[in-house]
C-alpha cells in the first residue's frame, strides 16, 4: 500500500521509503528487460533488496529527495553482496539509476575501493574488468557533468593512462564554458600534486580567464589560488611567468594583491625548480624595468591610484588612519620603479589639489608624506 506522506508531515517526493509493491501501485511500470541480468544470488534477500532499490532509484531520479544518498549506498552494498556481476550491471545502466555525481562519488568510488575487492575475493582479471567499467562510468559522468564529476573522474582513472588522458581532455574542453575558476583551480592543484606542473599551469591560466577581482576585494577566497598560480608560473620559468602576468593584470584590480604578487616575483629567479636539474641557470633576478614585470609594476601602481580615488569618494574620519597606512603601502610600490619617487610626489600633490576640501585628511597626508 502506498503510504500518504502528506498525512505524516513529510514533503512530497519521498518515494524512497515506500515498499516495492507500493511503488508499482503508484504507477511505475516495470519490465523484465529493465532489470539487471544477474546470476543466481547467494541470498534471495539481497537480490530482492537490489530489485526493490533499483525501482526506487528510477522513481526518485528526477525528484532527488533527501534520502537518495542513503539509498544509493544501500543499493551498492546489496549489489556487492550479490556479486561482481550485479556491481557491473548497475554501472552499465547507471544513467537510469543515478545522477552523475552519485555515480562517480559513491558507486564507482566504492566499486574501486580495496574493501570491495577483498570482500568479493576478486582475481586480477576480475579486478581489471570491474575497474574498467568504473572508469568508463566516470568518463561518461565527466562528459555529462564536468563541473561536479571531472575531478572524481581524474582520480578514478589515475592508474590507466588512456582513461586519465581522456578525463584531462574533458576538463580542457569544458574549461571555456562549463567550469568555474574555483573548479579549475581545484583540478589544477590536483595536477600539481600528481606531478604534472605544466598541466597544472595550463589549467590555472584557464581559471584566470574566468576570474575578476575588483579593487576592494582584498579578502576574496580566490586570492590564494591566484598567488599559487603565479608562484607555479614563476617556478616553471620566465616564459610561463610572462604568459600568466597579462592574465593577472586583466583579472585582478586589487592593488594589495598585485603588489604581493610583484614582490614575490622579485625575490627569486624564475625557473628555480627546473633549474635545480640544470646548470644553465644564471641566478639573475628579473628586472622591473623590462617585461614581464614592468607590466605588472605599472598595473599595480595604476591600481593603487584608482583605489585611492575610489576610497576618497566616500571616506569618513574614522577611516583616515587606515587610509594613510594604505598610502604608505602605495609608496612602497611606487618606489620599486626607477622614477617612483617622482611619480609618488606628483600623485600626492594631485590628491592635495583635488581633495583640498577634506582639510583634516589632507593635513594628515602632508604630515606623513610632505
Amino acid at each position: 500500500r502506498v503510504q500518504d506522506r502528506h498525512s505524516h508531515g513529510q514533503p512530497a517526493g519521498h518515494h524512497s521509503s515506500q515498499s516495492f509493491s507500493g511503488a508499482r501501485t503508484a504507477g511505475v511500470q516495470t519490465h523484465h528487460s529493465q532489470w539487471p541480468k544477474w546470476p543466481r544470488a547467494p541470498s534471495y534477500k539481497h537480490k530482492s533488496e537490489c530489485l526493490w532499490l533499483t525501482c526506487v532509484m528510477r522513481i526518485t531520479l528526477s525528484t532527488l529527495n533527501w534520502r537518495r544518498r542513503e539509498m544509493v549506498r544501500w543499493l551498492v552494498t546489496c549489489a556487492t553482496e550479490v556479486g561482481v556481476y550485479a556491481l557491473d550491471s548497475i554501472m552499465q545502466s547507471w544513467f537510469t539509476l543515478f545522477t552523475p555525481t552519485e555515480a562517480t562519488s559513491i558507486v564507482a568510488t566504492t566499486v574501486m575501493s580495496n574493501s570491495t575487492i577483498v570482500r568479493l575475493h576478486l582475481d586480477c582479471h576480475q579486478q581489471e574488468n570491474l575497474a574498467s567499467s568504473a572508469r568508463t562510468l566516470a568518463l561518461q559522468c565527466a562528459m555529462k557533468d564536468p563541473q561536479n564529476c571531472a575531478l572524481s573522474a581524474l582520480t578514478l582513472c589515475e592508474k590507466d593512462h588512456i582513461a586519465f588522458e581522456t578525463a584531462y581532455q574533458i576538463v580542457l574542453d569544458a574549461a571555456a564554458t562549463g567550469m568555474s575558476y574555483t573548479q579549475l583551480f581545484t583540478i589544477a592543484r590536483y595536477m600539481e600534486h600528481r606531478g604534472y606542473p605544466m598541466r597544472a599551469y595550463k589549467l590555472a591560466t584557464l581559471a584566470m580567464a574566468h576570474l575578476n577581482l575588483s579593487y576592494n576585494q582584498d579578502t576574496h577566497p580566490a586570492i590564494n589560488d591566484v598567488l599559487w598560480a603565479c608562484a607555479l608560473s614563476h617556478s616553471l620559468g620566465k616564459n610561463e611567468l610572462a604568459a600568466v602576468i597579462p592574465l593577472v593584470v586583466k583579472s585582478v584590480k586589487c592593488a594589495t594583491v598585485l603588489s604581493d604578487i610583484l614582490r614575490r616575483c622579485t625575490l627569486t629567479t624564475p625557473g628555480m625548480v627546473s633549474a635545480l636539474h640544470s646548470r644553465r641557470n644564471s641566478g639573475k633576478l628579473m628586472s622591473l624595468d623590462k617585461a614581464p614585470l614592468r607590466q605588472l609594476l605599472d598595473a599595480t601602481i595604476g591600481a593603487y591610484i584608482n583605489t585611492t580615488h575610489s576610497r576618497l569618494t566616500h571616506i569618513s574620519p574614522r577611516h583616515y588612519s587606515e587610509f594613510i597606512e594604505f598610502l604608505g603601502k602605495a609608496r612602497e610600490t611606487f618606489m620599486m620603479a626607477h622614477d617612483g619617487h617622482i611619480q609618488f610626489t606628483q600623485f600626492i600633490d594631485n590628491l592635495k589639489q583635488i581633495y583640498k576640501g577634506k582639510k583634516k585628511l589632507m593635513m594628515l597626508v602632508r604630515e606623513r608624506f610632505g
